[in-house]
């Protein structure tokens, strides 16, 4: 608990830590599991940090990412960084506090460009993409660059919707499942769980809703922006099947851009993802760059590997 309670008071001062891995964040997402941290000092400062969530299978402990965290990994204070020697011992520090577990499976933030020391203890390494609009100071540039495919989706669904902030988060969980509904797939959390995730985001005045809806008051779509000092995060949204012809779900997450340079003066617009390529199209037509990002892995249990191995 002391690495936590330091933890805590750690985001409170460090200029960037992303709002996935700030502690508040973590306290409501880790239902089914719990959360914990490791500190690495120097004069007796916290000046980087580790924190993971981990689950309870049987006799094994294991870290894995939690509902609604899209990266973690390591965090660094700014004058840690680019300095490798500084950082690998920083790193190396980290990883020796790490408890024993079965496995440690994470997504580390785009802003992680090292992760050597994890490979010299035989983690393991995958790339994916997320996908970002940079400048979104000059917003006209942005959409300057938006392809003519999504400024004719703009439009079209300009004269069907109207864009409201004031609905209920029952009536975006709603929609939010529709989408999954419609792809024949389970919804990966409960309404408990996004209800608890949503009233911390609401208390640390973090996310926005946003609905377009018809004349007739019927939701065509739905999303939820999230931001941090970095960046606004296109986090979770949903279309009614029924009514996706519209292209409403094109035009909130043009509303959600602006949102984040106008009103939030933000910097950076991410997506979040993802690797699917009828997804990554439609990203790469709003002018979004490709940007890496690690999934860092290691097994330490091969009876947990291959009990990983036989799930469905």
């Amino acid at each position: 608990m002391a690495a936590k309670d330091d933890y805590r008071d750690f985001c409170l001062t460090a200029p960037d830590v992303p709002v996935f891995a700030q502690a508040w964040y973590l306290d409501a997402c880790s239902t089914g599991g719990a959360w914990d941290v490791v500190l690495a000092r120097d004069a007796g400062r916290v000046v980087a940090a580790l924190p993971f969530f981990y689950k309870q299978k049987g006799p094994f402990r294991y870290a894995t990412m939690p509902p609604f965290v899209k990266w973690l990994g390591p965090y660094l204070l700014p004058e840690f960084r680019g300095v490798l020697k500084k950082e690998h011992v920083l790193l190396e520090e980290l990883l020796r506090q790490l408890p024993a577990l079965a496995a440690f499976k994470q997504n580390f933030s785009p802003a992680v460009a090292n992760w050597l020391p994890f490979y010299w203890q035989q983690y393991r390494q995958t790339t994916y993409y997320t996908y970002r609009l940079h400048g979104l100071q000059d917003l006209a540039q942005v959409e300057a660059g938006l392809n003519r495919n999504i400024r004719r989706n703009i439009q079209k669904a300009r004269e069907q919707v109207r864009v409201v902030h004031n609905l209920s988060i029952e009536q975006f969980y709603q929609v939010n499942k529709l989408s999954f509904d419609r792809q024949g797939l389970a919804m990966p959390y409960s309404w408990a769980q996004f209800a608890q995730h949503d009233a911390a985001l609401e208390v640390n005045g973090a996310r926005q809703l946003f609905f377009a809806v018809d004349a007739q008051g019927r939701i065509h779509s739905a999303a939820y922006l999230i931001w941090d000092k970095q960046a606004a995060y296109y986090h979770l949204s949903g279309d009614d099947p029924a009514l996706r012809g519209s292209g409403a779900g094109i035009l909130l997450i043009w509303e959600a851009i602006r949102y984040a340079s106008e009103v939030l003066g933000l910097p950076c617009f991410d997506f979040e993802g993802s690797m699917l390529p009828a997804v990554e199209r439609i990203r790469v037509q709003f002018g979004a760059v490709q940007t890496p990002y690690f999934f860092v892995w290691k097994y330490t249990s091969r009876a947990f590997e291959l009990l990983e191995k036989l799930k469905p």
